[in-house]
């Protein structure tokens, strides 16, 4: 089961994040179809937030159609995001904990990292051979 989290820094709305992570999750099949969500009263008892905040994440979740409420038991995953190349991800995520490793070794922190991977992340390739 996944287990939420928000990050009051990014400027992101709760329940943006919420789907946010129900995605990532799925395209990393780390939630496939069948499996529950936790329920509302489990997310606002760990995060502290308004119970509206999750409804309307699972809301947004079910009009994309990756997952469908059970009254009186649930959110279920209806929809998986995985494709082929999740083969392709232990390979990469031992390569990005090598980067990461390498990051923290010169000095960079958490925030730093992350500022320096969305700078490159949105950078054109174009704009970098230059």
């Amino acid at each position: 089961m996944i287990e939420f989290h928000l990050d009051g820094r990014s400027g992101v709305s709760p329940y943006l994040q919420l789907v946010q992570q129900v995605r990532q999750a799925l395209l990393l099949g780390v939630l496939r179809e069948g499996d529950q969500l936790p329920t509302v009263k489990e997310v606002v008892a760990r995060l502290a937030i308004n119970p509206n905040t999750v409804l309307k994440a699972y809301r947004e979740l079910e009009h994309d159609g990756l997952a469908s409420p059970r009254p009186g038991v649930g959110t279920f995953v209806t929809a998986t995001l995985t494709d082929a190349s999740l083969a392709a991800h232990g390979p990469l995520r031992a390569e990005l904990r090598g980067w990461l490793d390498r990051a923290r070794r010169a000095g960079l922190d958490d925030e730093s990292i992350e500022a320096l991977f969305a700078a490159t992340f949105r950078t054109p390739m174009k704009e970098e051979e230059e």
